[in-house]
């Protein structure tokens, strides 16, 4: 019997993934990873101290590894059995992460553009939308197993989400925010007539992925659909006869 059979009504032993937070205080809306209540099952959470937006956009994003290694052991201390991020930028840590805790580490949301390319009719694409641009680089691509030429196109042009997210801004406009989405979803697709799916890298982009979806008709995939994933393989589901 496991732990999650055993202790059924109690859903702090129930809390399989844990989540590596930033130290951030910008508004975490509902679809957000860094709402409890956008998951249909326990999560646990940490905060990474120093662990702020634009650091781990940056080139000294290394200097977090240490820091990020304690706090996944600490929620492992607590019985989650596999750890993610509330970064997509993240990335590069999958491999240093995933060897220092020896358990199932899901760093990025990018991580799931090879798996989508997969299913894609033949000469149909990627592509990403991400907070930053300019900042996603190959590096970033090729640590989440994607092409070094996937097409990206970032929000750092619109007026409010790059904003509030890299400047940590406490309060948010979420109709600005969800124009930022779809304009840099309207640009991905005019600048590559090719694309057949999309991947939010950014954690705070999901609760404007069905919006992505409605201008686009694309499938559009998140930090949503991939730790659904990771948690429906976690604790697998137990069906009656």
């Amino acid at each position: 019997m496991t732990r999650h059979q055993q202790s059924k009504n109690d859903d702090t032993h129930l809390a399989s993934v844990g989540i590596l937070m930033l130290e951030t205080q910008f508004p975490r809306v509902l679809g957000d990873l860094g709402n409890a209540a956008s998951w249909d099952f326990p999560v646990r959470f940490a905060m990474v101290k120093g662990a702020s937006a634009n650091v781990a956009l940056s080139q000294d994003s290394d200097t977090l590894l240490e820091p990020f290694i304690v706090s996944a052991k600490e929620l492992l201390a607590q019985g989650v059995d596999g750890i993610t991020t509330s970064c997509g930028f993240l990335s590069l840590m999958q491999k240093e992460l995933s060897a220092a805790i020896d358990a199932p580490v899901a760093a990025s949301s990018l991580m799931q553009v090879p798996w989508v390319q997969a299913i894609l009719p033949p000469g149909k694409r990627v592509g990403v939308l991400t907070v930053h641009a300019s900042n996603l680089s190959e590096k970033h691509l090729l640590a989440a197993g994607a092409p070094a030429d996937t097409p990206v196109a970032g929000t750092e042009n619109g007026n409010e989400f790059t904003r509030v997210i890299l400047g940590d801004e406490p309060t948010m406009d979420l109709e600005k925010c969800r124009t930022d989405n779809v304009q840099a979803a309207r640009e991905l697709i005019a600048n590559h007539d090719n694309i057949g799916a999309i991947v939010l890298e950014c954690t705070n982009m999901v609760p404007y992925a069905a919006d992505i979806q409605a201008l686009t008709g694309l499938p559009v995939f998140s930090i949503h659909t991939f730790i659904n994933w990771f948690q429906a393989g976690l604790v697998a589901k137990r069906f009656s006869s």
